[in-house]
């Protein structure tokens, strides 16, 4: 039986985040990209910030959560992301990462 490779990538508030798990169980790699320290000054998430940060962070975190998995983006099977709920314009389906 063939493994399923899932990519997932979540930004539904104030981290970037993306995981490669095979067949549902094992974690292959999960790489996440706080941005506390940018949203501390402001005393919570500012929404705005958040959703641009995200877009900043986006490629790199999901590179490197391949790199550290040892695959391509060729043999991933599925990719799942967020859709909600969240930040208003941070999901990444929202921004047709997906």
């Amino acid at each position: 039986m063939k493994d399923i490779i899932v990519l997932g990538i979540e930004t539904s508030c104030d981290e970037t985040s993306a995981a490669v798990v095979k067949n549902g169980r094992e974690v292959l790699s999960n790489v996440i990209n706080s941005q506390i320290s940018i949203h501390e000054k402001y005393g919570g998430v500012v929404p705005e910030i958040a959703s641009r940060k995200h877009i900043e962070a986006i490629s790199l975190v999901t590179q490197e959560a391949l790199e550290k998995a040892k695959v391509t983006l060729a043999d991933i099977d599925v990719i799942a992301c967020t859709y909600g709920p969240g930040l208003v314009r941070s999901t990444s389906c929202r921004s047709r990462l997906c």
